[in-house]
């Protein structure tokens, strides 16, 4: 036996299992903190919103938006929330393996067989576009002794999954016939429910007219599609009339509003919130060049504070130059290229900051705040895209506790 297959035998350098990620070397580097309070509590203000004739599901996909999908759903669940959306087949068995057990909908296409017969072991309700799936799980659900529930979508002008919307009658009569599942769901997505009114060129309102005719003309038949849905987060906060049963929020959950025009009176608290340590903090002269590129000179003698998060962890690089962080209630800039480890701040306006200290990148400090918001507006992208950025290797803390 050599030494390295030696029973408790550990490389040198690297503490025992029990040692690693120990008590404060989450909060070495850089990590994001969650609030599961504010989750609650948004998902407690969306049910008062959408008033007792409508249902609350949390959306928990990409991990929870980046928050831990556990956490969001236990969170949601307390809250009022009475069913989760997930994307994938292997995010609605990480609830299920929790012990989760309320209605969880595969909002994503599960084309294989294999995918819907997890369905099936793991009660979760998998959204079919066609009778192509229908059929699939009536196969897979006979001799199980139970139907096997699901939703049909319709594409109601997103283009994306979904049955033809002028389809959906006849569907939902073939589904019917079928004796091993049961339709539960008849839902549609909306494409520009987000922006201002009258510059979406009238597609939510078309869209609803859509989903709405299909509604009409199954009601006419005396067919009962069971609980029929529209609305995100932005159709949710936008109008009442887009409610129905139930609204699938995301981003408003989180503490988020979609557009800064909507949802204006409802007091949203953001969830999560990003932090990092100084490591080392350097002065320089007049004129250095900083990181990659020498995308930035020092215009002054400068006391510059090296900051261990970059792009690897979700810092987008695009922010290089752009980004600022907090620190006892005051901005600070970053400057230089933003690298895969490591970021750089210029501290020399802020003699306080020194190795060890703790800046918000997003969150609040004081009375200051920075969101999801202030990045994707400099990078030209979205809220959601930087919430779901944050990688793994940022440790998911409770929030106010460091």
């Amino acid at each position: 036996m050599t030494q390295a297959t030696k029973p408790g035998w550990v490389p040198q350098g690297i503490p025992p299992a029990e040692g690693r990620n120990g008590a404060g070397l989450e909060r070495q580097r850089a990590w994001v903190e969650v609030d599961p309070a504010a989750i609650a509590t948004n998902a407690r203000s969306l049910c008062r919103h959408i008033g007792p004739g409508s249902r609350l599901m949390a959306v928990v996909k990409a991990d929870g938006y980046g928050h831990g999908a556990v956490t969001v759903a236990q969170a949601a669940l307390a809250g009022g929330a009475h069913c989760f959306g997930v994307a994938t087949l292997g995010e609605g068995i990480e609830l299920r393996r929790a012990g989760i057990d309320a209605p969880v909908l595969v909002m994503g296409c599960l084309s294989q067989a294999e995918e819907l017969r997890s369905c099936l072991q793991w009660h979760l309700m998998p959204t079919i576009s066609g009778m192509r799936e229908a059929l699939l799980c009536q196969n897979l659900a006979r001799g199980h002794g139970r139907a096997m529930p699901l939703q049909l979508k319709l594409d109601t002008g997103m283009a994306r999954l979904g049955a033809d919307w002028q389809e959906g009658p006849r569907l939902v009569a073939a589904i019917q016939g079928l004796e091993a599942v049961q339709l539960v769901g008849l839902y549609s997505h909306l494409a520009s429910a987000d922006l201002p009114p009258g510059e979406d060129g009238g597609l939510t309102r078309q869209q609803q007219q859509r989903f709405e005719s299909v509604l009409t003309s199954l009601q006419q038949q005396g067919l009962d599609p069971g609980c029929r849905h529209l609305a995100n987060s932005a159709g949710t906060l936008g109008s009442n009339a887009l409610h129905f049963d139930m609204v699938r929020v995301g981003l408003a959950l989180y503490g988020h509003r979609p557009a800064s025009h909507l949802g204006t009176a409802m007091a949203l608290q953001p969830a999560i919130h990003l932090h990092a340590r100084v490591s080392l903090v350097r002065e320089v002269a007049a004129g250095v060049g900083v990181s990659y590129g020498h995308r930035f000179h020092t215009s002054r003698p400068s006391r510059l504070a090296v900051v261990g998060i970059g792009y690897a962890d979700g810092v987008p690089r695009q922010l290089s130059n752009q980004l600022e962080v907090l620190f006892q209630g005051q901005r600070l800039p970053q400057v230089g290229a933003i690298t895969m480890d490591q970021l750089v701040l210029d501290s020399t306006d802020h003699p306080d900051l020194d190795v060890g200290s703790v800046v918000t990148l997003l969150g609040r400090d004081g009375d200051e705040e920075i969101t999801p918001a202030d990045w994707s507006a400099r990078c030209n992208t979205i809220p959601w895209e930087i919430l779901c950025g944050f990688k793994h290797r940022l440790p998911r803390l409770a929030a106010n506790t460091h």
